[in-house]
């Protein structure tokens, strides 16, 4: 989905852009409320779990992030190792994907 074909439904990218920017928000609402929870229980397990919510929430934002960056330089869609076309399917699926599947797969070997 790269902004600059015209076979793009610019409809789509519309309403993804609108879904990634309020999606954004509500992660970062959700990252403000995580932090300002400092209570110390003294249970080690609620802290670790805590930790994990906090830096989950973070890895979603950035990804967000990232996607919308793509849509703005339009290159959103494409893949950031091969230059492929990541399928529509895998994109409506995982929005903020940078990697086609077989490059994915390489990644994470």
């Amino acid at each position: 989905m790269n902004i600059d074909d015209p076979a793009v439904d610019q409809r789509r990218l519309a309403d993804l852009r609108a879904s990634l920017t309020a999606g954004y928000a509500a992660q970062s609402a959700r990252l403000r409320e995580l932090t300002e929870l400092t209570a110390d229980t003294g249970d080690p397990g609620a802290a670790y779990g805590h930790s994990a919510l906090v830096a989950a929430t973070r890895t979603s934002i950035e990804q967000i992030n990232g996607a919308l960056r793509r849509i703005a330089d339009g290159s959103y869609g494409v893949c950031e190792k091969c230059a492929v076309r990541i399928p529509v399917a895998r994109l409506e699926a995982l929005p903020h994907a940078r990697f086609c599947v077989p490059c994915q797969s390489k990644q994470h070997g």
